[in-house]
Order: structure tokens, then sequence, then C-alpha cells
């Protein structure tokens, strides 16, 4: 396994990190799966109050293993009591502090303009002791983002932000450069569901799998120190060991690999594809066009439908988590249109999206 440094909170992590949002099926399931991880050379492990019971099951192993053997990153939500929250969840996990803490969620203004009345109080907690290094994960656009690290409030940040979605490159480099820690959230999950990938992408990837092509993507990238891992049980950690020792630039062949990745998208799409430029927002229906598109390439390219139906039903079922309207909310108004530098038919690309992707709703991960 290898270590690298967390930016400017100079904490040496593991490059994968044991998420914990999957390990709910009992504490002494989460007690090997943990066991297992410190084993392999992870010592990152991620929690929130929001991970069903997750901290109380973390909070029968963690207090029983040397404190310098782990860091351990929790959260909280904007607008919760923060000395409350943090002390509830310090007591569930039977520890004195937090290595680091997160903002859950900074997706909207208002959520940033509660961290700017709350970063007094934050100061202070940090200072008593209660948690060393203050981050934030977030779903908002790139200009919340952009606006949030440059308040110069915050060490680490964690992102989505994968090969098949690259959108928030400008965000990895703005953190590279304001030396903040890059916490990867769910690349093999949101990243594609590159655990069980269509056969044509396996094609594309060989001698790779999708898997291990989509871990050397953001492994060969030092400017990104560590990738949230979200193990259901010991067995799930094999590829972590696999993967955890490569880091180093992509080679030849991998180079190759992401080329015809690249060369099959534009064959497939041609002049369909969406480029990711979001000059199509805003839209007068509050239609997440970007996000609805990339799904679109994925799937036309990668045969990437099945992931594409996941995350498009996301939409108004999530909130802010996933904002934005479906494609079928499109009233053809024309707005989009002149501001498309590809000249597409959004319209039409809306609605063979929805004709795609449309299904019976499916339960999240943390839905009982």
């Amino acid at each position: 396994m290898h270590y690298r440094r967390f930016g400017q909170t100079e904490l040496p992590l593991s490059v994968f990190s044991l998420g914990t949002m999957r390990c709910l099926d009992s504490p002494e399931i989460l007690a090997q799966t943990v066991k297992t991880a410190l084993e392999m050379g992870i010592n990152h492990l991620e929690t929130a109050p929001s991970y069903g019971k997750s901290e109380a099951y973390l909070g029968r192993v963690l207090p029983a293993l040397p404190r310098e053997s782990f860091y351990l990153t929790s959260k909280i939500l904007p607008g919760q009591d923060l000395a409350l929250t943090l002390s509830q969840s310090l007591d569930r996990l039977g520890l004195d502090y937090l290595d680091c803490l997160a903002i859950h969620g900074l997706n909207l203004p208002e959520h940033l303009d509660w961290v700017r009345e709350a970063y007094p109080q934050l100061r202070r907690l940090r200072k008593e002791g209660r948690f060393r290094h203050l981050g934030f994960s977030s779903h908002g656009s790139l200009g919340l983002i952009e606006t949030a690290v440059k308040t110069g409030f915050f060490s680490f940040i964690n992102l989505h932000y994968y090969y098949l979605d690259q959108f928030l490159a400008p965000i990895i480099d703005l953190a590279n450069r304001r030396d903040l820690g890059v916490f990867i959230i769910s690349p093999a999950d949101k990243g594609g569901q590159l655990h069980t990938p269509p056969e044509k992408l396996r094609r594309l990837c060989q001698p790779l799998d999708p898997l291990g092509m989509g871990y050397r993507f953001l492994l060969s990238d030092p400017r990104i120190t560590t990738l949230s891992y979200g193990a259901a049980h010991p067995g799930e950690l094999t590829p972590a060991g696999i993967w955890g020792d490569q880091t180093q630039s992509l080679n030849d062949e991998e180079t190759e690999i992401f080329r015809r990745l690249e060369t099959e998208m534009e064959r497939r799409l041609g002049a369909e594809q969406c480029r990711q430029c979001q000059a199509c927002l805003p839209c007068p229906e509050d239609i997440n066009i970007p996000a609805i598109l990339r799904l679109r390439n994925g799937a036309v390219a990668f045969d990437l439908t099945a992931f594409g139906q996941y995350r498009y039903q996301m939409l108004e079922q999530a909130g802010h988590w996933f904002p934005g309207r479906r494609g079928d909310r499109c009233a053809d108004c024309g707005d989009c249109l002149p501001r498309c530098p590809c000249q597409l038919a959004i319209p039409d690309l809306l609605r063979d999206s929805h004709q795609r992707f449309q299904g019976p709703r499916r339960r999240r991960l943390w839905e009982i």
C-alpha cells in the first residue's frame, strides 16, 4: 500500500481509504473489515452520522486500537449544531478527537454562507482539540466549489472526479495549487459502476479491467491523495490490495487503453458528443443538461446504460445531492441551442436520454 501527503494537513494517508457507508450488516462484520483493511496498510477510515450505524459500529472497534494506527474522518451537515453534533459523533466513536472533520455536502450557496457564520466556532472547536483538520465534500456547481476552496477555511476536499466524469478537473488543479488534500468519493460506483461493467467496456479496457482502468486514471495523478473504498465485508477489499501500490505514471499500454476509449467515444457519438462545457446552463426548466448528456455519452459509447439508469433516476429524488430535473421536462424553448458551441440538438438528445434511462425508482443505499 502506498501513501501520499494529504495536502497541508501533512497526514500520510494510504491511497485507498475505507469508507464505511456500506459496512452496516453487523458490528462484527465491520470489525473484521476494519481489521483486514489495517492489515493491508489502509490507515484512513471515513464515516458520517448519516451513514446509518457506522459510527456506533466503529465505536466498538476503534477504542481498542492504538490511536496512532489510523486516521479518521467524520462529517457534519450544514446547519447542524456544531458542538452537539461533534460531541455525539465522538461519543459514538469512543474517541477524543477526529483527525479530519468534513462539512458534509456543501452543495448550495446557503451552505457556504452557514460555514462563514460558523467558522469562528469551528476554529474554537479545533483549538479545543475536538478535531485537527477541516475540509468539505460537495455535489455543487464548479463555481460554488471554487469559491469554497478560495475561502482558505479548508485543508482538504472530497470530490466526485473520475475518468468518465472529469467535470471537476479545474478543482483538482485549484486544490493542488492551494495545497489541499484531495479525497475522491466512490470511484468504483459513482465512477461508472466499474465493479460490474458491460462487456463492451471490458473489451475496450483489455488487458486491464474497467475497475483497474478507473483506479489507474486516478492513482497515476499525484495531485490526488486517496480514493474511497466502500467495502461491505473483508472479501471486497481484494482490489485495494491489488492496486494500492500502482501509483506510477501511466505506461504505454495504459495510455493506449485511454486513447482507445477516446477513439470509441468519438466514433460512436460523433457530432452528438456533449463536451461538458456547461454553456447550456442555466436551463429555464432547471434540467441538469450536462449530467444527463454525460450519462448518454457513456451509454452510447460504452454500453453504460445500467449505470445511466442508476444515476438518472436520482434526478428529482435526491434534492441538492443530485440537482436538476429529468430530460422529459424539456419544453422545447430553445434557450440552450444558441449557447451550445457544439450545436447539439439538445431537446432531442434529452428526450432520447429519457427513453434510455427512465424506469422504476430504485432504493437508495441508506433507505431501509
